[in-house]
């Protein structure tokens, strides 16, 4: 038994009964999500847009994270550092 969704041209199966016990009161049901995970992918990279700029926008979030650790009073430092030596936060980019 195979449950064909989604958009008609595609044809691929995702969804299908694997086995049913011998009274056919228990069955293996399996779903594949690869074909609606490749679909969301798609959508959200339409979504982006055509003027994305991945390497900018990474580049915006390591300048906000270095200004959101500048200017730290003497307590907050040692704080700061701690939790950097405890894995909690990532250490500083040097440069």
């Amino acid at each position: 038994m195979t449950d064909r969704t989604g958009s008609s041209d595609s044809g691929a199966d995702i969804s299908r009964v694997t086995g049913i016990s011998g009274d056919g009161s228990l069955g293996t049901f399996e779903f594949d999500f690869a074909g609606h995970e490749a679909r969301r992918r798609a959508e959200i990279v339409a979504a982006l847009g055509d003027d994305w700029d991945p390497v900018a926008v990474l580049a915006g979030e390591a300048e906000a994270q270095r200004l959101l650790y500048s200017d730290l009073d003497a307590d907050q430092q040692a704080l700061y550092a701690r939790l950097v030596a405890a894995g909690v936060l990532p250490a500083a980019e040097q440069g």
